[in-house]
């Protein structure tokens, strides 16, 4: 398997996935938000992101981003193409990082995206010059820093029976809406709205478990003003109707 170079445009749609290959991503113009293995940053002009062999990401772009993307096939390229860098290159994605690119690095990025990126010598010498380039860069650790859940929680209790927003929550976090996406994809498996619902729904569980109140009346303290839509949502969140959940154990 050889290297590839390649243009990419990112927008809002957060992406999230795996791949056994390792991947830099480096910044042309815009930000883009992206989550490795939980860990949180941000790529821009000038930097440079490491996503390590296997890693799970995700990423989106509020206003579109575009970055220059090497993809590093296996460590037997690195030891076969970096003879004395292999090792120093290996350690480099080890784990998670953002670069900052200096002068020289950056210019090399610019080169290589206004060249025939599709030319296999191109790419083959202008993988090994950036990973040669980044070696002596001191990579800043991804800080891990789990989403505020507690506030998120305390936010959808106090407006339970009021619509809620995505951007709400991403406002507590300090995030942007297509970041926020993408930590709770990482961090939870499921969107920020199935969050919210979820936790409209338990609360609903404990208003017809604790309570005597009306289903109706149940449905409409926790946002829902159709009593058949509320039905229909606690039986695929719970497997039973309201009214059976009211009545079991």
């Amino acid at each position: 398997m050889r290297p590839s170079l390649t243009l990419r445009h990112y927008l809002e749609a957060p992406i999230a996935h795996s791949h056994a290959h390792a991947q830099l991503v480096f910044g042309l113009s815009g930000h883009l938000d992206l989550e490795v293995d939980g860990r949180g940053s941000q790529v821009r002009e000038s930097s440079v992101m490491v996503l390590p062999f296997s890693a799970h990401h995700a990423c989106g772009s509020r206003d579109g981003s575009r970055c220059l993307v090497l993809d590093i096939p296996t460590e037997h390229w690195l030891l076969q193409s970096l003879g004395e860098h292999a090792d120093a290159s290996r350690r480099l994605l080890d784990q998670p990082a953002r670069l900052a690119l200096d002068a020289r690095q950056h210019q090399l990025v610019q080169w290589l995206a206004h060249s025939p990126v599709d030319d296999p010598l191109i790419v083959q010498q202008g993988s090994v010059l950036l990973l040669a380039s980044l070696n002596s860069a001191q990579p800043q650790p991804v800080p891990s820093r789990r989403l505020p859940y507690p506030a998120f929680n305390a936010h959808i209790e106090r407006h339970v029976a009021h619509p809620l927003q995505v951007a709400d929550l991403a406002r507590i976090a300090g995030l942007s809406v297509a970041r926020l996406h993408a930590r709770f994809v990482v961090e939870c498996g499921q969107t920020p709205m199935d969050y919210i619902r979820s936790r409209r729904l338990h609360k609903a569980l404990s208003l017809l478990r604790d309570t005597a109140l009306p289903i109706g009346e149940v449905a409409e303290r926790v946002g829902y003003s159709s009593q058949s839509a509320f039905a229909a949502a606690m039986s695929r969140e719970f497997g039973a109707s309201p009214g059976a959940l009211r009545r079991s154990p």
